[in-house]
């Protein structure tokens, strides 16, 4: 059997299409199964170890398509499933002489005029964008909720240039303040603030993303920060792959590198506006997303037309409180550096000198433990703050010499 995936773009998009090519390799394991996408996102679908061979559209010319369609023909498909939903990419679907075309039911595309082109149509809609391009394969059979990123592992030579900066058992966080769309950018003095906190008060590196033509970007933030952040090596995308999975903790707006950090496991804070969080945030049930969305006029529109933007309404102490929250949870495995443990707060436990959480509070172990909002922990019969036995992350610390979640 032989498989093509259309998925062009975006960066976000085309990974929230991984778990779909992952379930279709789960069901067809014999299958060839082949990609289509733009040039510029190529490097993330070849990162896909579930597809066989990756086919990028040059070039949105006649010369482009024309070359694409030509390496297309080739593939003689069974299928060909459209998981972008818009005309261009239903009509190279089309085009690839695949036998069976599959998409989205007229109701759920963006773009109705890419109906005609389908021969196979499913309601696919409702829930996260990732549960409905799974949904999608149910046209041929395939029902397969299982949410998987096989993803390679990669050799980034930015990973290397930001360790020499930064001591190799130094945790770090990843702060992206950029976006292809106006109104998903939170202000840049503002994550310069929050860069301030995640140093001084959670004990990471934080370390500012950028991308072409955002230098400018970056060094507002670092400027804002007064230093406090540093600005990334520059990045493809194989190093966006490898910082975040080095990196614990990722905040970012509704964009790429969010997305990546999601599929990898890495603890995510999102700031989202006008896009849903439902349906585009992260999945994970540990990460934390603060939104606008609900108040915002201009849902799904690239530019904001209110008098009030959505996410000037969103404060540094409003992150700086989700930051908190999520470094409270369980840290995806293998996030720890080496030599380190985490506790079930996230918390990284050195072994000499006492204890240091990541909010860089450091709790003696002589003459009890002291909490960062002051608590004092007495060391004999257990653990207690002035509100009961609860530490700051809200766990329960029994008497009997554990913690319980």
């Amino acid at each position: 059997m032989n498989v093509l995936i259309v998925r062009l773009g975006a960066l976000g998009d085309i990974v929230h299409a991984v778990p779909a090519a992952a379930a279709l390799r789960r069901a067809f394991p014999d299958a060839r199964l082949d990609w289509l996408v733009d040039a510029k996102h190529r490097a993330i679908v070849d990162l896909v170890t579930a597809i066989d061979r990756t086919i990028a559209l040059d070039s949105p010319t006649l010369a482009g398509w024309t070359a694409a369609v030509r390496e297309l023909r080739r593939g003689a498909y069974d299928v060909a499933i459209d998981l972008q939903g818009l005309l261009k990419s239903a009509v190279l679907a089309r085009a690839s002489g695949a036998a069976r075309i599959v998409g989205f039911s007229i109701w759920h595309l963006r773009e109705k005029t890419a109906r005609p082109f389908y021969s196979d149509v499913l309601e696919a809609e409702g829930g996260h964008v990732i549960a409905k391009n799974l949904r999608l394969l149910r046209a041929i059979g395939v029902e397969d909720d299982e949410i998987r990123f096989p993803l390679a592992d990669v050799t980034s030579p930015a990973l290397g240039h930001l360790r020499e900066r930064i001591a190799s058992d130094r945790p770090f966080a990843l702060l992206n303040a950029g976006a292809a769309w106006p109104n998903k950018r939170w202000p840049p003095e503002r994550f310069g603030e929050l860069a301030t906190f995640v140093r001084d008060a959670c004990g990471l590196t934080p370390v500012v993303l950028w991308g072409p033509g955002e230098e400018r970007l970056v060094d507002s933030v670092v400027a804002a920060s007064s230093n406090a952040a540093i600005a990334a090596p520059p990045t493809g995308i194989v190093d966006l792959v490898a910082l975040t999975r080095a990196a614990s903790l990722v905040i970012s707006g509704d964009t790429g590198p969010l997305h990546i950090a999601t599929a990898v496991g890495t603890p995510v804070v999102a700031l989202f506006g006008p896009t849903d969080p439902a349906r585009n945030g992260p999945f994970s049930p540990d990460d934390v997303s603060v939104s606008r969305f609900e108040g915002c006029g201009c849902r799904y529109d690239r530019t904001c037309h209110q008098p009030t933007w959505c996410l000037a309404d969103v404060t540094v102490a409003e992150v700086a409180a989700a930051v908190k929250r999520r470094l409270a949870k369980p840290t995806a495995p293998g996030s720890s550096a080496p030599g380190s443990s985490r506790d079930p707060c996230g918390l990284r436990l050195q072994a000499e000198g006492g204890f240091r959480d990541p909010c860089g509070f450091r709790l003696h172990a002589e003459g009890g433990f002291r909490d960062p909002c002051g608590f004092r922990l007495q060391a004999e019969g257990g653990f207690r703050d002035p509100c009961g036995f609860r530490d700051p992350c809200g766990f329960r610390l029994q008497a009997e010499g554990h913690r319980r979640g």
